[in-house]
């Protein structure tokens, strides 16, 4: 299929959902991406000499807002500068993370590619169609050593590739997804990680003497003890339904998408119906909402259990790591926040292995035609890739979950996790200890759809639509973007 197709579909989904203000231009540009000679790029060859020292600027699109943008330009820019003072980064905030994938498409039609930016795979597969994602093995396996010269005038040696022990630091789930394309090469290096946890009202289950659950069935069951102490409550909100339908695929092992180009989409099977049958019931008991439900993310009605007049608030809730900040209520005119939070992993299906979801940044490097930019960006990756120290600070500030375990080891950041004073700090704890359970979904042109489709479906089948044209009509609409 021509990418041409491929890409006015996907322009035209993100059309739908109104994503962002650049649609309309990828609209108009869009058939130009692969319809010229953008798919013949041929792969980039790294100089023999990889950089060699020279001035040059690489563009660095990310999704991050001010606050963070600062810590970028502090914590990541500046240290590498005093290694190579030649190397300026211009980093530039794009917008969310489908801002900056709707940028990257337009870049491609108009041929002015930025030399690495923040990604999602599915995103990597969507630029892949236009073969300009730089695969990293060429760089993270050369042995050779260099000479450069630092900020203070010294010389000094440094390899231009990863040994085995920096690339081995990457915590495997991590550095898996980087190459979950098929053809077992590298596009991309985790950035900053998060994945889901349960957050709940600490003081509320103290009080009531209720047991945080571990597994689904005792989800529900102290789901319902809560309906019987706060009838007027919805005890759990689940953030993300598009999260909560992949997860359970992943725990019940029942199939959500494959690689395989001719049956990409495999949800539509009976125990995941049997499963949203069995949901429903759950939430016509009035168990649990979603935020597609409510149209608002579930932590607002876990925070507002701290007004007493408040007639539809949750005592538990599942949503991101990354966003654990947005769990906590204002405080009083003391300064103390009403209550107590506390943080575990998400429940898992009795009997099964758990499986959390692993969401959070990647970064990738494009080829661009300038091979100095590309090395030097490379270098740039390589430093994000290779800092314990930077990315515990990345932790401490964000709350984001570090990608290397050396992370872990550092004194700094056991103490903070251990001292789990904020609510930050809880859930890097929690993060810390379900290291083995994350999965990355399959990624293609057209994945990105399935995650909001089944999620689309999920609300649909809980509000009364029937399950099995639910179903169809998601896949359907999977299957478009891939025709």
């Amino acid at each position: 299929m021509r990418i041409c197709n491929l890409i006015d579909k996907e322009s035209e989904f993100m059309k739908k959902k109104l994503i962002s203000a650049l649609t309309l231009p990828i609209l108009v540009l869009s058939t130009l991406v692969g319809c010229g000679s953008k798919k013949n790029i041929p792969p980039f060859v790294m100089p023999e000499n990889g950089y060699d020292g020279s001035e040059v600027t690489i563009t660095f699109y990310h999704a991050w807002g001010q606050n963070n943008q600062e810590f970028i330009r502090d914590y990541i820019v500046k240290p590498f500068n005093k290694l190579f003072p030649n190397i300026h980064i211009d980093d530039q905030y794009i917008g969310d993370y489908d801002a900056v994938r709707d940028k990257i498409v337009n870049d491609i039609t108009v041929k002015n590619l930025p030399s690495l930016s923040f990604c999602y795979p599915d995103h990597i597969a969507l630029y892949n169609r236009s073969n300009v994602v730089v695969t990293l093995d060429q760089f993270m396996d050369d042995t050779k050593e260099y000479q450069a010269t630092d900020a203070e005038g010294n010389q000094f040696t440094y390899k231009f590739g990863m040994t085995d022990d920096q690339k081995s630091d990457i915590i495997d789930a991590y550095y898996k997804e980087g190459k979950i394309f098929g053809d077992d090469l590298m596009y991309s290096l985790p950035f900053a990680k998060s994945t889901e946890v349960l957050y709940y009202n600490k003081d509320f289950f103290d009080k009531n003497k209720l047991n945080v659950p571990t597994t689904w069935d005792e989800m529900w069951d102290v789901c319902r003890e809560i309906k019987k102490i706060d009838p007027d409550c919805f005890p759990l909100g689940y953030d993300s339904s598009s999260n909560w339908f992949i997860t359970m695929c992943e725990q019940l092992e029942s199939g959500y998408t494959t690689n395989d180009p001719n049956n990409y989409f495999v949800f539509n099977n009976k125990e995941n119906k049997d499963w949203l049958n069995e949901l429903k019931d759950k939430y016509q008991s009035g168990l649990f909402t979603t935020k597609g439900l409510t149209g608002t993310y579930t932590s607002s009605l876990f925070t507002s259990a701290a007004d007493l007049d408040n007639k539809g608030c949750c005592y538990l809730c599942i949503g991101s790591s990354g966003g654990s900040t947005y769990q906590l209520p204002e405080k009083d005119s003391e300064g103390n926040y009403p209550f107590n939070i506390g943080v575990v992993r998400t429940p898992v299906v009795k009997g099964k292995t758990h499986k959390a979801i692993q969401q959070g940044p990647n970064i990738c490097l494009f080829n661009n035609g300038n091979a100095q930019e590309i090395c030097a960006s490379w270098l740039f990756l390589k430093y994000i890739e290779t800092s314990p120290e930077m990315q515990a600070n990345l932790s401490l500030k964000t709350g984001y979950s570090p990608s290397l375990k050396s992370v872990y080891d550092l004194e700094k950041y056991k103490e903070w996790m251990d001292k789990g004073d904020t609510i930050q700090a809880l859930a890097a704890k929690v993060c810390s200890e379900q290291n083995d359970s994350y999965f990355v979904s399959p990624a293609f042109v057209g994945s990105s759809k399935a995650r909001d489709e089944v999620g689309n479906l999920l609300d649909a089948v809980l509000t009364g639509k029937d399950i099995d044209a639910s179903f169809k009509a998601a896949l359907e609409e999977c299957k478009y973007m891939t025709e």
